[in-house]
């Protein structure tokens, strides 16, 4: 689908009621309002709700169009949404508090935990090789494993052991253990630590910490993350009084009916099928704003540490340094990629403002968002428009920066 501007936006003009709001203008704030109103009558979703935290205030959270793909329902703020890879950013940052822990390095190899992986060999174009060393935990935290996405990968013969093998639960579902023992048998696109690509790296992770923790994924990140956040409208899935309440996509989004049969949320996985770590979430705007918040502030959230101000460091640091690989289909230019997160590296390079530093991440369905510690803000845009998912995240981005005016 190829996005459609309305003809003309209204350019924010100062007046003089304009007012300062934790830095930002009223008057740019509500230019924000409008143009996101703008893009549902340009088609680009059926609704959104979008927020900014900014020095600890919540400065803008507005629910904007319909949360129906028939434009019949108002959004709410209270609106379920499908957080896709944004439920990477929870599950690494419950890995990092296993970390802290001592329950495992970032160097150890996955083997330790998943024997079901130590045959593994790499993809070359002379035949597949052994590994140069084995694939660490930092590795599945930062992508640099050397597994695909069969969607993304180069490799035609990997793609298709990919799909054979059911191993990202596409169509049909299949159990923790039976998808492990099958990725044993295909080898890696890369050798690990050498190169960057997006792949079910989070959802492996989320297997090791059920096999090392010895509980489910979702009890694990339920225990350590969403219920001491509060973040009580996070779930796999939804029952289907709450199905009622989540977001969306238009019907004639030709990615939609694709996307509905791999992303199987309207039952219970357990025992069926294997919780993805890097894909599995539904959640609510203020649930993830919480989220949001203990990152911003560096670990901390309503008097509750849940990880160290250096580990938080850590993770919004950037791990690739001479490495081959991109994250420019997600982030445009000028990222690389931390523990969960990308990385802004440079100003000239991105396609819309920020600051060096700044961490995002973003949901195939069209929800994303971004931490810039430097200015102390969090954003968040939450959308069900797979198809203008890349135009949405930087618009919003765009907006936001636009109406920060004051330092």
């Amino acid at each position: 689908m190829k996005p459609v501007l309305p003809k003309k936006i209204p350019v924010p003009t100062l007046v003089a009621n304009d007012r300062l709001v934790q830095g930002f203008s009223s008057v740019r704030l509500a230019h924000l309002t409008g143009v996101m109103q703008a893009q549902v009558e340009a088609g680009m979703f059926p609704g959104a709700v979008t927020a900014i935290l900014h020095r600890n205030e919540l400065v803008h959270f507005e629910a904007h169009g319909f949360l129906d793909a028939a434009r019949r329902t108002p959004m709410t703020k209270n609106a379920l949404f499908r957080l896709a890879s944004m439920t990477k950013p929870l599950v690494t940052t419950v890995a990092m508090m296993m970390v802290e822990q001592g329950v495992f390095s970032m160097q150890d190899p996955i083997t330790h935990w998943l024997p079901e992986l130590k045959d593994l060999t790499v993809e070359t174009p002379d035949g597949d090789v052994p590994l140069v060393r084995p694939i660490w935990v930092q590795d599945l935290m930062r992508h640099t494993s050397g597994f695909v996405y069969s969607g993304t990968t180069h490799s035609a013969r990997i793609k298709k052991l990919y799909e054979e093998h059911n191993i990202e639960s596409r169509v049909e579902d299949i159990s923790a253990d039976e998808m492990l023992r099958n990725l044993g048998k295909i080898p890696l696109a890369h050798q690990p630590g050498t190169f960057w690509e997006y792949s079910i790296s989070i959802d492996v992770l989320g297997l090791l910490l059920e096999r090392v923790l010895n509980q489910p994924l979702d009890v694990i990140v339920a225990q350590a993350l969403l219920e001491p956040l509060g973040m009580k409208d996070t779930t796999w899935w939804v029952t289907p009084e709450q199905e009622k309440n989540l977001a969306q996509t238009l019907d004639d989004d030709p990615l939609k009916l694709g996307m509905l049969k791999s992303y199987r949320q309207h039952y219970n996985p357990a025992g069926k099928s294997y919780f993805k770590g890097g894909a599995g979430l539904i959640g609510s705007t203020a649930d993830y704003l919480r989220y949001l918040q203990m990152m911003i502030n560096r670990g901390e959230f309503e008097g509750k540490r849940y990880l160290s101000r250096k580990s938080v460091e850590l993770m919004l640091s950037q791990h690739t340094v001479g490495m081959a690989g991109t994250t420019i289909a997600n982030t445009g230019p000028g990222y690389g990629f931390g523990l969960g997160f990308a990385i802004r590296q440079g100003q000239g390079m991105g396609w819309v403002p920020g600051s060096v530093g700044d961490a995002m991440w973003a949901g195939v369905w069209g929800t994303s968002f971004w931490l810039d510690p430097n200015e102390h803000l969090a954003a968040v845009i939450m959308a069900q428009g797979p198809s203008n998912k890349t135009h949405t995240r930087m618009l919003f981005k765009n907006l936001v920066y636009g109406a920060l005016v004051a330092e």
